[in-house]
């Protein structure tokens, strides 16, 4: 039998092409949640009005979210645990990993610009791991694409099967609020950015004679009509197909004006999945197993600026953890215990004495973890599928400030070893090399570097585009191809060798040189 605390928790992730309004999204959801009593709606270069999820200096500057927010809250005897992901492409590696972390998500799409090219990269990785997904349509107070369109699109370019589950009454300047298909009501909406609004009437019939007081004869039957061809076309909804990831409930609102948001949460804590058990190398681990196990998806440094500290966010995978127990580090082979271990808020956090499969707790860390690692109560497990990418754009670091090189060395090493990007130390004169997935990491180093660690920093170009981890079963061949490529190897932070090349040809004419050098895309080559 599944432990209630188990069965009560639900964990997901919330993601989107940027600008789509996921993180006003989740700011809703943190309010009809009772976390927050307002709401304040990013407002680009303001600092002071800045988002609940987005606590970053950089991100209320820049109006964007950048890291992995984790936040979780009460809402009708369930404890939900939100994932805020970054929406921008050249954090693509961080939102990856968290969908490692989660059991459903939702999916926002803009209804002025539809499905965008990284809603496609997102949708693919759920498809990997065949995870659920909600689709929230966003900014239906907006003129923008005719619903039954959109349905289409999303259908077509994410590959898909929809099930409508609330339905809009007009778009844009016409937009009167939603029907939830699946509770069978109306709710009618004011627009109000900061409360929650309370719906001027619900209904459990479309026949109602009260309808008419509120939606004019030709929207009613305008309605009738859509709900009619919703049914005929998309039937109802198949639960097991949901839980599968083959069918995506769908649901239509304006998150910054709270419509529509009350129907998708009210349906999502009955049909999302409460945590499931997970894949591990040596095993399946299930949820409701009694020891304890969990693995390290994300690290982040200086989430409170006046304290240097530094947080692993652990993803319980199964049993019951404690505060003050020992456990197991499998990578480290050796027992660690954790005297405060945070729950999360946003910014905000609370020591925690217990939590359970699918929470995320913060544990302190000095130095111990890196991404990827599990906790156990003894076995030796390693979780499966914590994606690292090859870079595409590699830059040598440059310090500007030569008084402050301590604090250059120490900032880029943690900010690495959060997986923003990837370092890598050239011969000679040690020089440090900086892999990343975009060119905005890059201004983030940069930025936090000189507003965290007071350390001043420039990146000069270079022309490598490729990295390629190498090892040999000859010791004595390998370090002969490390010779006579110096200039082309670096060290990776655990101090694996690492050969950097300008594209594919170079790779393919080495590999074909060197027979004896085995050449891995990524560092899991163990």
């Amino acid at each position: 039998m599944i432990h209630p605390e188990i069965e009560k928790r639900k964990t997901f992730a919330i993601i989107s092409h940027p600008d789509a309004g996921k993180t006003t999204l989740t700011e809703k959801f943190l309010l009809f949640g009772g976390a927050i009593n307002t709401a304040g709606a990013v407002k680009r270069n303001k600092a002071n009005q800045s988002n609940t999820s987005d606590f970053m200096e950089i991100e209320k500057q820049r109006g964007i979210s950048v890291a992995t927010s984790v936040m979780g809250f009460e809402y009708a005897n369930k404890r939900i645990n939100i994932l805020d992901t970054p929406g921008h492409k050249d954090f693509a590696e961080d939102t990856y990993r968290t969908l490692s972390a989660v059991d459903s998500v939702i999916l926002v799409v803009d209804c002025v610009k539809g499905v965008e090219e990284q809603t496609e990269k997102l949708m693919s990785v759920c498809r990997m791991r065949n995870t659920p997904v909600i689709i929230f349509i966003n900014k239906m107070d907006r003129e923008g694409k005719d619903a039954f369109d959109l349905l289409d699109e999303i259908e077509h370019k994410l590959n898909i099967s929809l099930c409508p589950l609330s339905w809009p009454i007009g778009q844009g300047h016409t937009f009167k609020g939603v029907y939830s298909i699946y509770n069978k009501h109306l709710n009618l909406f004011e627009p109000d950015k900061t409360k929650i609004s309370e719906p001027v009437i619900e209904v459990n019939d479309l026949n109602d004679d009260n309808l008419t007081k509120f939606l004019k004869p030709k929207e009613l039957e305008g309605l009738k009509g859509d709900l009619e061809l919703v049914h005929g076309v998309y039937g109802d909804l198949d639960k097991s197909m949901y839980i599968e990831g083959l069918l995506a409930p769908v649901f239509f609102g304006s998150a910054i004006n709270n419509f529509g948001i009350k129907e998708l949460l009210d349906t999502f804590i009955n049909i999302a999945p409460s945590p499931k058990g997970r894949e591990a190398e040596q095993r399946e681990v299930a949820a409701e197993e009694k020891n304890f196990s969990g693995f390290v998806f994300k690290i982040h440094a200086n989430l409170d600026p006046k304290h240097r500290d530094r947080i692993a966010f652990l993803r319980i995978c199964s049993g019951k953890f404690e505060r003050n127990k020992f456990y197991y580090h499998t990578r480290q082979d050796k027992k660690l215990k954790f005297s405060n271990p945070m729950d999360f808020m946003a910014n905000e956090k609370s020591i925690v004495e217990e939590a359970w499969p699918g929470d995320v707790v913060g544990l302190y860390d000095s130095g111990n973890f890196k991404i990827g690692d599990t906790l156990t109560e003894g076995e030796k497990l390693q979780f499966k599928g914590i994606p690292s990418f090859s870079p595409e754009i590699f830059k040598e670091l440059e310090n500007r400030d030569p008084l402050k090189t301590k604090q250059l060395e120490k900032g880029i090493q943690q900010l690495t070893e959060e997986g923003v990007a990837q370092l890598f130390t050239m011969q000679p004169g040690n020089r440090k090399v900086v892999g990343a997935v975009g060119e905005l990491q890059f201004e983030v180093i940069a930025f936090r570097l000189e507003h965290e660690y007071g350390a001043k920093a420039a990146f000069r170009m270079l022309s490598y585009t490729r990295s390629n981890w190498v090892t040999s079963k000859d010791k004595t061949k390998l370090a002969e191809f490390l010779k006579r490529k110096q200039q082309h190897i670096g060290e990776d932070k655990d101090g694996n060798p690492v050969y950097l090349a300008d594209n594919e040809f170079m790779i393919n004419m080495t590999m074909r040189d060197y027979p004896d050098i085995e050449f891995h895309k990524t560092s899991e080559f163990k």
